[in-house]
């Protein structure tokens, strides 16, 4: 692995050198430094060591200076051990906080290295310069390994996601995101560039002979992407202004077969203005700068200065060239087999972008009309886009726009005429960006390969936090919001799976949903409308500004979370939205221009006319536009708007962006997401720099850190058992017992004696879970353990040493000493004589002594007898005083048992109070959810009377139509009795009204043109003209009939005008009925006015009340905390009691033992003896006094305990007295809609009489008038009489057209009565619901008021017996006091202690104001702490991925096994165990039931055994001990009960939070007990009515089957005897090398073994699988059994990987021998790398099943979602089916009454001759009130047609779906391709495990030979080193040994220096020259 690429190592920027992470000098140094980070201004974090705490504050030298500071404790964060120094995987770490996570990637990138991963993340860092690590050498180190195998890379990324694909049949994506310039669009490169490499076609296919190759045409497509979307921005020289997701399609062998590309906000406004050192697209540079003469002159082209839109003119690329780029770009299109034309239509497409900014206008003089005084620019563009300039020049100066149903040319401003022209340039540039990619797709497209599976790169810019933001930037942001959704759902499942796996108990939180709120606010369609609905909203407004949006959006969503105001007027930002990156201003300025994007409709209609072909192209969708009268509707008046044309018929940005989202989302959603996160490490473009809260802010912004929030919720930090054991069993040495014990067991003791939180770990099937931190704090004390023993045995060592030394040099003294004696005594005395006598008689003395000895010896006899007795005496002594010792212990122990027993009933009363006060807790927060609720009815209460008032207002604006009506009316009467005066000179003129009768047909048939034309233009009037048609048709028969009668009814005429009179009467009648009904609905709405006025004050003093309730209800729980204080200093002050009594117990015992001994000795013992008792007089009576006192406060605490109670009943019958006014108003409001229904149905009635009655009016004022005009004719007598008769007819007429408006008005009022009904119909159903609520609710608060009194007694009773025990305890307190100042002999010590009280209470004061600013830095703390616990749960997760392997492959083994023996009756068990998944969700519900029941249960034992120590705390107080106290140990006592108090607030705290995590559980489980129950009642029913069709026909298959798997099983039942086999020579493996080699050798020829039975299986699955093809299409169930057949092929890897473990065994013997030859570097490297390679194939074996069921699991899941989803769309489909055929009906009726009518109304042209002047007038009337008609009718149409409009586009969105089924269902149907590549790939992978084993066997051989080359090499440099010493030591010179070693190479291999032969050297040279030099260096 040493190549080179260039002239640097690629190795250098992949790999991390270890040597230096695991430095212990490091280590020892981080564990005596307690090293910590703190915040700082220019590094971000700095590492310092801490010195001293002081409270809330440390100081701390920085490591850097060595200057001391003082750091608030909180700011503080943990340091990683160096072990994790330069950590791939920062989920590894220990202490997870922004300080580690920054140092960590400030280190790597530091060292060249720029990817790191987080968990699921890859982190990028942008190097700023070219690196040697993507060569197709670093592509082939990276092809086919695992992702932990290799340091990380985006190849990888690349390489994981390519082989899920193949492997698990699922499609997949990379997520690139990241701010401007941090290398998305580079990575994304670098990712098409891996796949075409490793997918490419043409490596094992022979297609491609295809034109342009897919692969190059794939990689190709880059550039021209680049060119035309890509700028320079200050950030990025190739910034990518678009988003967008490349789409590689695979076939099932793993080949590309096809690709598509989607893109996402194009920033189409930087082709007319750039930023200052800013460049537009880079095409435009591009064709300027390398466009020949020919096709510049060709495309009008001139120079860079002379284009108004390139901003800044001519912008040069460091490092590029224009010219050389635009032919690359060619050369790209000509491989994408663009045509010629094509290209060249593409490129004056972009020249008249360019042109249309040279078009100039200006202003004219007189007026504010544009003006085009030169148009040379106007005719180049036109000459390049085919148009006519003089259209052009009127389209832009005067465009046609729609006012009303008229076109009318206005007159464009200077300013509009601009803004004109830029946005058709934005738009022209924008729809050839589109065709550029459309025709890309097109030519990547390759329809004759199937795709099996795709992978999808998304390259879309992250989040984006500017100063001001606008409408990209929230367009952006929600990508990114649902984005992080996306990564924080998958994550919660890959943490779920888990912890599943391991049998871990964690309460599961979905964090995807913590981003629900903030999607909600922008993307809701409705209640309340997001931020894009309501801009849509506005969009249609014709007056809507931005103002007025932010406005709505405001009330709308002012109230919402994630929603602030600005909070000042002078704030720039409109309003705030809060992301899970951070708050972001947005301001609303041109947000609708931007999200209606409107252009000049009349320029585009001449570009959709435009000659030349492709530019027509382009702007084919013309209709789909937003006009400019659209736009000219929102700044002008109303009528211009209701006019409008196209509405609906085209989308804003703000939906078509939502649409191709959630179109994006769903597609990620259904594949498996892999995160890049980029970063830009600075702005100023440098390599190697990197500023610290730069990177923090993208750390934050990309999810990073939201990833490692959700890592500190978990366990993160994962050890298995035998590693966890090994390396920490030195802190609990003697926790495990000699012998064999299991992993598991030994672990779980060790954590006891570790005494460690049980919430910090959790211990699963094979490994052990840490919260973040834990570890590092383990590794501190490992550390520390290890200095301990080491300096221990040190010092015993040198203590040994020096007492050995010490010893012999006394005894070589004291000898001397003996010696020099006896030789100076010898010298004196040998020649003396006597000496010599003294020596030859000294013998002889013996004899006489006898008798003096026998003496002695009787003596000695003697005083040993009496010795012995005197032993017996004391002896029976001792035994006596032993037994009364005993008896002693014995009464000591049954006091000891006593006192043991009151502790654990005190314990037991605590606990029974902890729960009460948790049953108090939880009935204050129902009381809190009833006030909620409370208020929510006083809302639906104010909303009610709003909806009454607009009511209210509704019906004053119709009195006033109607009064307007009357006003009408009585006019109308003046003009008829005008007109009757006409009608008599018109009867005297009949000849010349003959005349003018013609003229009149001529000016009716001109109005019946007109009728018609409008019939024809809007065909829903038709049905009202159809009745009015009718009506007059009648009117007309009846006209001739009695024209034909006129002889026959002149008699009759005066009988008529007798009935007319009293008709007129009766009408008369009716009218002032009508009137009188009018009032009396007035009279009614005044009442409901004062009804509403009472129901207001009463919600008022309901508020009031409300707000009175809580403030008792906070007093209450101050009072109930004030209780709880008492009580703990009640039982603090019991406990001192008994360890006083206890201490005086003893005292006086040993007093009186004293006192017994020493009665006889003196008086003064005596007298003191006296003294003591006087004492304990004295302290007795000063205990009576306390308890008195105590008594007294007990009992002023109880009745204040009373008073709160009476406040509280007081309070609920105050609810109930509500509860109760709420009812009545209830029942009069529905008395009241009753009263109205009934008055709406008598108003009805006399409107249908009403109507009866003018029909009859009219036809006979018809009647009259027709035969008035015969009268006059014949008889001049009639004259006066006919007068008078025209005169009643009037008055009749007008009355009658009265009573018709009035009756068109009640129709109204009828329909708006009818619509207000409903709508109190609705509101008494929810009052029905409220009342069952509040019913429900009283129900509740009168147990909860029974509860709470039973609750009071006891609580009284308590609280005497505390306060009893308070004023016992005062009283004590008091009189030791006293006695104290009476021994010191002065009453100035009560002044100080007034004082000193005065003193403490002030300081109290002070206190509490102090704990109220303390609040802050406890809230700071606790975040702190958090953030520590979460660092705890980091390391975990990589930790359970490595280690559980060999467990886990045993268990698949054996559940492989179990599989295949039970394939053929398999649908039988699934059907069994869907059922008992069923029971057993029941029964876990039943479990959480029966857990409740209990909790209740457990809450009685409390209460009863609050009674019991009430009566043993009164027991207690009675039984005190004349017995004093003393204060120093009273304030003792009160410490360690402060103490007890802390537990049991922290017990409390953990038993709610286990309550609430099964309150949740239960939730859960109920609700997935639900969805299992339909979704396996579902799956039963299928599986049934499939099984009966096909069982028939696959009876004789399935005897195949079992024919087929009997073969197998016995060819398994071989493959388990070979590995029996195996085990047994891996067994003999473990003594020596040599056997172990033998048995490798074995096991591959096992291998070669398994591989030709895997042939024959696939001989035998072959031609069982052309028998079962059509069988296998036709059913799922069939396969199910194919995919059992893919489980035996496990198996047989299974088999496979049990090879393996054979070779595990042997590279652990390996690694032993690794240790043994540490110092040879290139042993070590080649061991690891044997090492990574063979776990990584287990790995990769292991994890392919896994993927797989979670593969099948969630294609079960989406299938069954979709089928739901299916199912409710064909139900909305087949709604709005009949609704629009209903519809389609009616259009055709209206179309046949449409031509009937015109047929009738050509045949009244002859009988329109007979009729007079008056009924032309009365026609005309009507026909206006039927024009009136047909506009509504009109605009009822315009509604129903939207709504037919939206049910089309969810026919198109269900079609998709159901296409989306379709194409699932043939992915599930290509499962058998899938097995065919599968059983390829097992092919290969036996193959190179065989190879591997032949690598293996040769590196132990070249292992060997180097250990033997090492030790000789060794024993040479041991020799060389001893020959200079004893040179050094003679003095000699040292050059002496270069010299010497002229033969010999000396290397050096990571720190040690291994010396070689010659030959060695030479031939290990390629191997080590670069370490060498680099250690040179």
């Amino acid at each position: 692995m040493s190549q080179r690429s260039g002239q640097e190592d690629p190795e250098r920027y992949l790999f991390v050198d270890r040597a230096v992470v695991y430095n212990p000098a490091a280590q020892a140094d981080w564990t005596a430094k307690r090293l910590v980070w703190i915040p700082s201004e220019r590094h971000g974090f700095e590492a310092a060591s801490v010195r001293e705490e002081r409270g809330d504050e440390v100081v701390v030298e920085l490591a850097e200076n060595g200057k001391k500071a003082v750091v608030n404790k909180d700011d503080i964060q943990k340091m990683n051990p160096p072990k994790f120094s330069k950590v791939e995987d920062m989920a590894e770490l220990t202490c997870l906080n922004e300080a580690s996570v920054l140092h960590n990637l400030k280190d790597r990138y530091y060292s060249g290295l720029i990817y790191t991963y987080s968990g699921l993340f890859c982190v990028v860092i942008n190097p700023y310069k070219n690196l040697p690590i993507y060569s197709d050498n670093i592509i082939e180190m990276y092809r086919g390994k695992k992702r932990h195998e290799m340091p990380p890379h985006i190849y990888a990324i690349s390489e994981s996601a390519y082989r899920c694909m193949l492997q698990d049949r699922e499609d997949q994506s990379i997520l690139c995101t990241g701010e401007s310039g941090a290398g998305k669009t580079e990575n994304t490169k670098k990712v098409i560039q891996y796949l075409a490499h490793v997918a490419s076609s043409h490596k094992g296919r022979k297609d491609h002979n295809i034109p342009g190759e897919l692969e190059r045409q794939l990689l190709q497509a880059n550039p021209i992407l680049e060119s035309f979307g890509n700028a320079k921005t200050v950030k990025n020289d190739n910034s990518s202004r678009f988003g967008k997701f490349i789409r590689i399609n695979f076939d099932v062998t793993g080949y590309i077969v096809g690709a598509n590309i989607e893109t996402y906000l194009l920033e189409k406004s930087r082709a007319i203005r750039q930023a200052k050192d800013e460049r537009t697209f880079h095409v435009f540079y591009q064709l300027l700068a390398g466009a020949g003469e020919h096709l510049k002159s060709d495309l009008l082209l001139e120079g860079f200065n002379n284009y108004r839109f390139l901003s800044n003119g001519n912008i040069p690329i460091p490092g590029q060239q224009d010219k050389d780029n635009f032919q690359e770009t060619m050369e790209a299109m000509h491989i994408m087999s663009f045509a010629h034309e094509e290209i060249l239509a593409m490129l004056k497409v972009v020249s008249s972008v360019l042109q249309f900014g040279n078009i100039i206008f200006k202003k004219e003089r007189n007026t504010d009309q544009a003006s085009m005084p030169d148009n040379t620019a106007a005719q180049k563009l036109c000459h390049l886009l085919g148009m006519n300039v003089m259209e052009f020049t009127r389209a832009i100066l005067s465009p046609r726009i729609k006012v009303g149903r008229d076109y009318v040319q206005k007159a464009q401003t200077k300013e509009q005429a601009d803004f004109a022209v830029e946005a058709l340039a934005k738009a022209t540039y924008e729809r050839l960006f589109r065709w550029l990619v459309h025709r890309i797709n097109k030519a990547l497209d390759r329809t004759k390969r199937q795709g099996a599976s795709f992978i999808g790169i998304l390259d879309i810019a992250g989040f984006e936090i500017f100063q001001l933001n606008s409408f990209e930037q929230l367009c952006i942001n929600y990508t990114n919001e649902k984005l992080q959704q996306l990564f924080n759902h998958t994550m919660f499942i890959l943490e779920q799976e888990e912890y599943q796996r391991e049998g871990i108990e964690w309460s599961f939180i979905d964090f995807g949903l913590d981003l629900q709120p903030c999607i909600d606010l922008i993307e809701r369609p409705a209640n309340p409308p997001g931020v894009l609905a309501l801009l849509d909203e506005e969009c249609w407004f014709p007056k809507a500004t931005d103002k007025t949006f932010v406005e709505k959006l405001i009330q709308e969503q002012g109230t919402h979370t994630k929603f602030q105001k600005p909070r000042q007027l002078k704030d720039k930002a409109d309003f705030c939205i809060i992301h899970y990156a951070g708050k972001v201003d947005y301001k609303a300025d041109e947000w609708l221009m931007k999200n209606m994007d409107p252009l000049n409709d009349n320029v585009a209609t001449l570009l959709h006319q435009s000659t030349d072909k492709f530019v027509a192209e382009l702007w084919k969708d013309v209709d789909r536009i937003v006009g400019l009268d659209q736009v000219a509707g929102m700044n002008e008046t109303a009528f211009g708007a209701t006019y409008k044309t196209k509405k609906g018929m085209f989308r804003t940005v703000g939906q078509l962006y939502k649409e191709s989202l959630t179109k994006l989302m769903a597609t990620l959603r259904n594949t498996n997401p892999n995160f890049v996160r980029c970063i830009i490490p600075n702005h100023e473009k440098r390599a190697g720099k990197l500023e610290p809260h730069l990177v923090l802010d993208q750390l934050r912004c990309n999810g990073v850190l939201e990833g490692i929030r959700i890592c500190r919720q978990g366990f993160p930090n994962r050890i298995v058992f035998q590693e966890f054991r090994q390396r920490y069993e030195i802190l609990t040495p003697n926790a495990i017992p000699k012998g064999f014990m299991d992993g598991k067991q030994a672990c779980e003791r060790m954590i006891q004696a570790l005494e460690l939180d049980p919430n910090l770990f959790r211990i699963g099937q094979s490994k052990i879970f840490f919260r973040t931190g834990v570890l590092a704090h383990l590794e501190e004390e490992r550390d520390l353990k290890i200095t301990d023993i080491i300096i221990y045995f040190q010092s015993v060592c040198r203590g040994y040493l020096a007492r050995k030394a010490f010893a012999k040099k006394q005894q070589q003294l004291s000898a001397l000493k003996v010696l020099q004696r006896n030789c100076a005594a010898y010298l004196k005395l040998r020649h003396w004589q006597w000496w010599r006598l003294f020596t030859k008689v000294k013998p002889l003395l013996q004899v006489t002594r006898q008798e003096e000895e026998m003496q002695a010896k009787d003596e000695e006899l003697v005083k040993v007898k009496e010795r012995q007795l005197k032993v017996e005496n004391e002896l029976v002594e001792m035994e006596r005083k032993h037994q009364q010792l005993l008896e002693e212990k014995n009464i000591l122990a049954e006091q000891l048992h006593a006192e043991t027993e009151l502790f654990a009933e005190a314990e037991e009363m605590r606990v029974r109070l902890l729960s009460r006060k948790q049953e108090l807790e939880e009935i204050l927060h129902d009381l809190e959810s009833r006030v909620e609720e409370e208020e929510e009815r006083n809302q639906g209460l104010t909303n009610e009377k709003k909806k009454m008032q607009s009511h209210i207002q509704d019906l004053e604006e119709q009195l006033d139509e109607e009064e307007a009506a009357r006003q009408k009316l009585q006019l109308d009467k003046v003009t008829a009795e005008s007109k009757i005066k006409k009608m008599e000179e018109d009867i005297l003129l009949l000849e010349d009204q003959n005349s003018k009768f013609l003229k009149e047909k001529k000016l009716l048939e001109d109005r019946i043109a007109e009728m018609s034309s409008q019939l024809t233009e809007e065909e829903e009037k038709a049905k009202n003209l159809g009745k009015v048609k009718n009506k007059q048709e009648m009117m007309m028969v009846d006209l001739e009939e009695r024209l034909k009668k006129e002889e026959k009814t002149r008699q009759e005429l005066e009988k008529a005008k007798r009935k007319l009179d009293a008709e007129t009467t009766d009408l008369q009648d009716q009218i002032a009925e009508l009137q009188a009904q009018i009032e009396e609905l007035k009279i009614q709405l005044t009442k409901k006015e004062e009804e509403l006025q009472a129901a207001l004050a009463r919600s008022d003093e309901e508020t009031v009340q409300k707000n009175n309730a809580l403030k008792q209800v906070r007093e209450l729980q101050a009072h109930l905390a004030e209780l709880q204080e008492d009580l703990e200093s009640e039982k603090m002050c019991r406990t001192k009691a008994e360890k006083l009594k206890r201490d005086l117990s003893e005292e006086l015992e040993a007093l009186k033992t004293e006192l017994e001994d020493t009665l006889d000795t003196t008086a003064a013992q005596q007298e003191l003896r006296s003294k003591r008792e006087q004492e304990v007089a004295e302290l007795k009576k000063a205990i009576d006094e306390e308890t008195k006192n105590h008594e007294a406060q007990i009992q002023d605490m109880r009745q204040r305990h009373a008073t709160a109670l009476e406040e509280l009943s007081e309070q609920l019958e105050q609810a109930k007295r509500f509860k109760a006014n709420l009812e009545k108003n209830k029942q009069s409001l529905e008395t009241d809609n009753k009263e109205m229904a009934c008055e709406v149905k008598t108003l009805q009635q006399a409107k249908t009489e009403s109507e009866y009655k003018r029909k009859k009016l009219e036809a006979q004022l018809q009647e009259f008038t027709a035969r008035a005009t015969e009268v006059e004719r014949a008889k001049g007598e009639l004259t006066e009489r006919s007068h008078k008769l025209q005169t009643e007819l009037d008055n009749v007429s007008a009355l009658l057209e009265e009573s018709e408006k009035k009756g068109v008005k009640l129709a109204k009022e009828v329909d708006k009565l009818n619509s207000k009904l409903q709508d109190l119909e609705e509101l008494r159903q929810e009052e029905t619901r409220q009342k069952l609520n509040l019913s429900g609710q009283i129900r509740q608060l009168e147990v909860d008021k029974n509860t709470l009194l039973e609750q009071q007694e006891e609580d009284e009773e308590a609280r005497r017996n505390l306060e009893k025990q308070l004023q016992t305890v005062h009283a004590q307190l008091f009189e030791t006091k006293k006695k104290l100042e009476e021994d010191v002999g002065a009453m100035e010590g009560l002044e100080d202690v007034k004082r000193k009280l005065l003193k403490d209470v002030e300081l109290t004061s002070q206190r509490l104001e102090e704990k109220t600013m303390a609040m802050d830095k406890m809230e700071k703390t606790k975040n702190r702490l958090q953030q520590e616990l979460d660092d705890l749960m980091v390391d975990l997760d990589h930790q359970r991925q490595i280690v559980s392997n060999l467990e886990k492959k045993q268990k698949k083994f054996d559940q492989l096994l179990a599989e295949e023996k039970t394939i053929s009756a398999r649908f039988a068990e699934e059907r069994d165990r869907a059922e008992a998944e069923a029971r057993e969700k029941e029964t876990k519900a039943l479990s959480m039931a029966r857990a409740l029941e209990e909790a209740l249960e457990a809450k009685e034992e409390l209460e009863r055994f609050n009674k019991q120590l009430r009566a043993e705390m009164e027991d207690l107080m009675s039984s005190k001990d004349d017995v004093g106290k003393n204060v120093h140990e009273l304030e003792k006592s009160k410490r360690t009960l402060e103490q007890q108090v802390e537990e049991m607030r922290t017990q409390l705290e953990e038993l709610e939070d286990e309550l609430q995590a099964t309150e949740d559980a239960k939730l859960r489980l109920e609700v997935n007990m639900q969805a299992m129950k339909a979704q396996f009642d579902r799956d039963l029913q299928a599986r049934d009515e499939q099984g009966e069709e096909k069982k028939r026909a696959l009876v004789k298959q399935v005897r195949e089957m079992e024919a087929e798997l009997e073969d197998e099983r016995k060819q398994r039942t071989l493959s388990v005897a070979a590995k029996k086999k195996l085990e047994m020579d891996l067994n003999e493996l473990e003594g020596q090398i040599e056997a172990a080699n033998k048995g490798r050798e074995e096991a591959i020829k096992q291998l070669r073994k398994l591989q030709a039975q895997m042939k024959d299986y696939q001989r035998e699955l072959e031609e069982a699988r052309a028998s079962r093809d059509e069988i296998f299409t036709q059913s799922k169930e069939n396969e199910k059994k194919l995919k059992g057949l893919e489980a035996e092929i496990l198996q047989l890897q299974e088999d496979h990987a049990a090879s393996e473990r054979a070779r595990r065994h042997a590279e652990q013997e390996r690694d032993e021998l690794a240790d043994e030859i540490s110092n040879s570097a290139s042993g070590k490297s080649s061991l690891l790398e044997e090492k990574r390679r063979l776990e990584a194939r287990i790995s990769q074996l292991e994890e392919e099943l896994e993927e797989e069921q979670g593969n099948m699991e969630l294609l079960n899941d989406r299938f069954r979602k979709t089928n739901m989803q299916v199912d409710s769309l064909n139900a909305e489909l087949a709604g709005e089916r009949s609704t629009a055929q209903k519809s389609e009906n009616a259009r055709q009726q209206m179309e046949r009454q449409n031509k009937d009518l015109k047929a009738k109304l050509a045949e009244l042209e002859g009988t329109i001759k007979s009729k007079f002047k008056a009924s032309i007038t009365a026609l005309e009337a009507k026909i206006l009130q039927l024009e009136e008609q047909l506009e509504q009718e009109a605009k009822e149409r315009a509604a129903a047609n939207k709504i037919v409009r939206r049910t089309e586009k969810k026919l198109k969105e269900v079609m998709m779906q159901v296409e989306d089924e379709r194409r699932h269902a043939d992915q599930y149907k290509e499962q058998m391709e899938k097995a065919n590549s599968r059983m390829k790939q097992l092919k290969r992978q036996l193959e190179e495990a065989e190879e591997e084993a032949t690598r293996a066997n040769a590196s132990r051989r070249k292992l060997q030979r180097e250990l033997d080359d090492a030790t000789e090499a060794s024993e040479g440099l041991t020799r060389e080193v001893n020959s200079l010493k004893n040179r050094l030591r003679r003095g000699g010179p040292v050059s002496s040994f270069s010299s010497s070693r002229s033969g010999r190479r000396n290397l050096n291999l990571d720190g040690a220096s291994v010396d070689m032969s010659d030959d060695d050297a030479d031939s290990r040279s390629g191997d080590f020259n670069e370490t060498q030099t680099s250690n040179a260096e």
